[in-house]
C-alpha cells in the first residue's frame, strides 16, 4: 500500500533521551480496575522476555474505581497522566504525545486484546511497516467477545466503505489493537477526539501512502462494562468517513443528480414524455429544472470540500492537483459568465417572441425555464469560484 519511509534514528523534535526506549504501550482507560492489571503483567512480561526497552503509558479518562491507583502502585515503571477531555482520541493522543518510543502500540484496557501478541506488531515496525494493525476477522474470536450484529453487519460494513471511500485492503479497519512508527503518526496529523479516532487513522495512512500491514489477533470477552454505543459509535465512524470523502459526499452524488436531471430538462424541452400511460410535460420540467440547480450546488461544494482538503493535506490525489490548477479564479469566472450569456440568449429569444405577440400570453415558458437553468448555474459558479479562492489563502 505505498512504500515505506526510512525511519530516522530519533523522534522528530523530541532531542536525545526520546530515542530512549524502543516501543511505548499506551493504553487509554476508564473504569478498568477489573482488567488494568491483567494487562500491565502482560505487556511487562513481553517487554522482560523478548528484551525491550520499553515504557507503559495508561492515560485515565476521568475513572471513578480503583484504576488509577492500581496503575500507580506498580511504580514508574508504568506512567500515569489524566486527560479531562473526554473521548477514546483524547485520551490516546494525550498518551501518544507523551511517549518517547520510536513505536507505539495502542490498545484498550480491558483484556479484550492479548498483549502478549504485541511482539508481532513490533516484528513488522522493524521490518518498515509504518502502521501494523491487528484484524480480529483474521485472527479469532473467542465465544461473546463480538455480538452477532458487530461481527456479520457492523464491522464488516464499515470496513467495507472504509475500502470502497479510501482504498487499501484493511480487513478491521475499527480493531484497537495497532502500532505505528512515531514519525509516521507525526506525519498523519489527527484531529478527532472521540471513537471515529481509530477511523481517522487508516484514512490519514490511506492518503499518505504509508505502508500498512495487518496482524492476526485474538479478541476476548471483556473485563467490566462496555463503553461502547453501538448505534451512534457507528454514526460516527459513517460520518466522519463521509466527511473525509469528498468525491463519495459531494461529487458523486451531485453529477449523477445534474446529469440526470439535465438530460431529462432538455428532453423535456422538445415535448412531453409518454410513460406509464399517461403524459409528463411542463409540471414535471419545473421539478428536473430545480433538481439541475440542486445537483450543480451540489457539485460546486464538492469542488470547495476538495480544495479545502487540498488546503489541510487531507487530500494528495493527481486528481485534487489537477483540479487546483486548472480551476483558477479567473477561469471559473469565465466559466460562470459563459453559463449565463447562454442563458440570457435563451431568455432574449423567449423576450422576442413574447414582444412579437404583442406580449400577451406567455407561451415560451419550456425555453424560459432553460434560460433560467443556465443563468442561477452561472451565478453559483462565479460564488463558488471566489469561495474556492478564500480557502486557498496561505496565512502564517
Amino acid at each position: 500500500m505505498g512504500s515505506s519511509r526510512e525511519a530516522e534514528p530519533l523522534i522528530p523534535g523530541r532531542g536525545e533521551e526520546a530515542d530512549f526506549f524502543e516501543v511505548s504501550v499506551v493504553l487509554p482507560c476508564l473504569n478498568e480496575e477489573a482488567a488494568i492489571g491483567v494487562c500491565l503483567d502482560k505487556i511487562q512480561a513481553v517487554f522482560r522476555e523478548r528484551k525491550i526497552r520499553g515504557e507503559i503509558i495508561v492515560v485515565d479518562n476521568g475513572s471513578t474505581d480503583r484504576t488509577a491507583a492500581i496503575v500507580e502502585a506498580r511504580g514508574p515503571d508504568v506512567r500515569l497522566f489524566f486527560e479531562p477531555r473526554r473521548g477514546y482520541g483524547s485520551a490516546l493522543r494525550r498518551g501518544i504525545e507523551e511517549a518517547m518510543g520510536r513505536f507505539v502500540i495502542m490498545g484498550d484496557a480491558d483484556d479484550t486484546y492479548d498483549f502478549l501478541e504485541i511482539p508481532a506488531f513490533i516484528d513488522r515496525l522493524r521490518e518498515g511497516c509504518d502502521l501494523v494493525i491487528g484484524s480480529r476477522f483474521r485472527g479469532t474470536i473467542l465465544p461473546g467477545a463480538m455480538s452477532w450484529s458487530h461481527r456479520h453487519i457492523g464491522n464488516p460494513l464499515l470496513s467495507g466503505l472504509l475500502r470502497v471511500f479510501f482504498g487499501g485492503s484493511v480487513s478491521d479497519a475499527h480493531c484497537g489493537l495497532r502500532g505505528f512508527r512515531r514519525e509516521a503518526y507525526d506525519l498523519m496529523r489527527l484531529n478527532t477526539s472521540g471513537m471515529e479516532f481509530a477511523s481517522e487513522m487508516v484514512i490519514h495512512a490511506l492518503k499518505k501512502k504509508l505502508r500498512i500491514a495487518e496482524v492476526p489477533v485474538t479478541y476476548k470477552p471483556r473485563k467490566g462494562v462496555s463503553k461502547l454505543s453501538g448505534l451512534r459509535d457507528a454514526w460516527r465512524h459513517i460520518r466522519f468517513m463521509l466527511i473525509y470523502s469528498p468525491a463519495h459526499l459531494f461529487i458523486i452524488p451531485g453529477l449523477l443528480i445534474f446529469l440526470v436531471s439535465l438530460a431529462l430538462t432538455i428532453r423535456l424541452g422538445f415535448g412531453p414524455i409518454r410513460l406509464f400511460g399517461r403524459s409528463w410535460d411542463i409540471h414535471v420540467m419545473v421539478l428536473t429544472t430545480m433538481s439541475t440547480f440542486l445537483g450543480w450546488e451540489i457539485i460546486n461544494l464538492g469542488v470547495a470540500a476538495k480544495i479545502f482538503a487540498r488546503r489541510i493535506s487531507l487530500e494528495e490525489s493527481r486528481f485534487t492537483k489537477g483540479l487546483l490548477s486548472a480551476l483558477t479564479l479567473e477561469r471559473g469566472i469565465l466559466i460562470g459568465l459563459a453559463l449565463i450569456l447562454v442563458g440570457f440568449a435563451v431568455f432574449a429569444y423567449v423576450f422576442w417572441i413574447w414582444a412579437r405577440s404583442d406580449f400577451g400570453s406567455l407561451t415560451q415558458v419550456k425555453p424560459l425555464l432553460l434560460s433560467l437553468t443556465f443563468i442561477v448555474m452561472g451565478v453559483q459558479t462565479i460564488f463558488t469560484s471566489f469561495f474556492a479562492s478564500l480557502l486557498q489563502i496561505e496565512y502564517r
